[in-house]
This record gives structure tokens, sequence and C-alpha cells, in this order.
């Protein structure tokens, strides 16, 4: 045993530089801050489908896997929209589901943002207007951000996260749409 602490003494310690920080946990780090300096807390998303054929919905999922880990990031759902500061509204809004959508934006405390997800939730998609179909859901409730995509990918679903909570730090910027970087005054038609 001597003989090992000696030959330790004399060799002296043997070992790498720790690492840097991964620069995701750099990027992490800024977006947990601008989070807190924007709102003091967690971001809150309220999710609603207003009548979209799920896909949407599946990619959204994605986003609470360990590979994006969203509530990592200190954002998260919420079942009520009076814990929310974000809707997240996915499908062409039927009918049936504009007065649902009508009393969950109003429920939802001001300021509120609202991200229209899908090309169905932009534009109305493959379905439009029509007999069962009110269309994008501009038409239903103001929309701060649109995502284009049918559907979109969950890193495009995390940008327009982001490009809403931009938003609500700096309320006077004109509106984001994700698919070009342009920014727009007035939701797609």
């Amino acid at each position: 045993m001597l003989h090992v602490l000696r030959q330790i003494a004399r060799t002296g310690i043997k070992t790498e530089p720790p690492p840097s920080p991964a620069e995701e946990m750099v990027v992490v780090a800024r977006l947990q801050e601008q989070i807190l300096r924007t709102l003091g807390r967690a971001l809150t998303i309220r999710q609603v489908d207003a009548g979209s054929c799920n896909g949407c919905e599946l990619e959204i999922h994605a986003l609470s896997n360990p590979y994006y880990n969203l509530e990592g990031l200190g954002i998260r759902f919420v079942a009520s929209p009076r814990h929310a500061d974000v809707l997240l509204v996915t499908g062409p809004v039927s009918k049936h589901m504009a007065i649902a959508l009508k009393r969950t934006y109003d429920a939802t405390p001001d300021p509120k943002l609202v991200i229209a997800a899908g090309d169905c939730g932009c534009s109305g998609g493959i379905f439009g207007e029509s007999y069962a179909s009110l269309g994008r859901v501009a038409n239903v409730v103001p929309v701060d951000v649109a995502i284009p995509g049918c559907p979109p990918t969950p890193t495009a679903l995390l940008q327009g996260i982001l490009a809403a909570l931009s938003k609500a730090a700096s309320p006077t910027e004109p509106r984001l749409d994700t698919s070009s970087g342009t920014h727009i005054d007035e939701p797609a038609p």
C-alpha cells in the first residue's frame, strides 16, 4: 500500500481539464433566464384542438420527450386557460369549436398570446372555410404567431413558442411568420 502512495506522489494528478459547458446548455440557460425575466415564472401553455387531424398534437407531445425536454426549459402545458400565458391552437376551427375557442381565449388572463400551429391553423389548410369549418384560427381569435407545416416539426413548434416569448418581451414588434422568418403585420389569409 505504501508503494502505491509513493507512486501517486511521484506521478502527481494526471487528468484532463474539465470540459466547457455544452453549447445547448448555454442556450438553455439563456432561454430560462429570458423566460424568468419576461414572466417572472415558467411559461405556461394551454393547447386547444379546434378540429385538427391530431398530426400537430403528436408533434406537440414530442416536445415533452427527453430529447426536446420542454419542461427543462421552463415551459409547461397546463389544463386550464386561467393558468396559461399562451394558447397553442391547432386545426381549422370547426363551427362546433368556435364558441369553446372564444371562451378559452376570454378565460386566458391578459397579457395573452395565441399561436396558430399547422397549415390548418394558419390558413385553414385543405379544409378551408366550409359548411363545417370557419377556417384559420385568426378568423375566430387574434393570432400573434403562426407556425406553418403539416404537421410542423417539434423544432418549428419550439421556434414559434420562442417567437411568442420574444413578442411578450417586446410587444411593440410586428408579428412573426416562422416559415420565412419575416415580420408580418396581419396574419396570412
